[in-house]
């Protein structure tokens, strides 16, 4: 798929039941002709603690709004030699890929050993 399938505005939802699919965590559902976008963007929304009036003269708090972008890093990782998306997942907080590789198997391992005792 080309750039273009890249940019388009999604929609960011939520599950109703914490125990769905996705748990806690939003999600995108990406139309067949899409791919997921290479970045997102998203404002953050902070009072300041102060106020101004409001049109019947009520106090209204004031807003600090500030545009952040968040990238996908399956992309960044196709774009990037190891060394350098090891370099960006350090400044993002995040574990060495190769860590982060190890840990996932062994969490994926322990999903497989609850499923298989399951079904005993």
């Amino acid at each position: 798929m080309n750039d273009d399938n890249r940019k388009w505005v999604p929609e960011i939802l939520y599950e109703e039941d914490a125990e769905g699919l996705a748990g806690n965590l939003p999600f995108i559902q990406v139309p067949s002709d899409k791919e997921m976008p290479g970045v997102l963007f998203m404002f953050s929304s902070q009072e300041t603690g102060k106020f101004e009036p409001g049109l019947d003269g009520e106090e209204v708090p004031i807003v600090d709004l500030e545009l952040h972008q968040y990238a996908n890093m399956a992309y960044i990782k196709a774009g990037l030699d190891v060394e350098t998306y090891n370099r960006v997942r350090l400044v993002l907080g995040l574990e060495l890929l190769e860590e982060a590789a190890r840990k996932g198997a062994a969490v994926t391992e322990k999903i497989r050993e609850n499923i298989e005792t399951g079904l005993k």
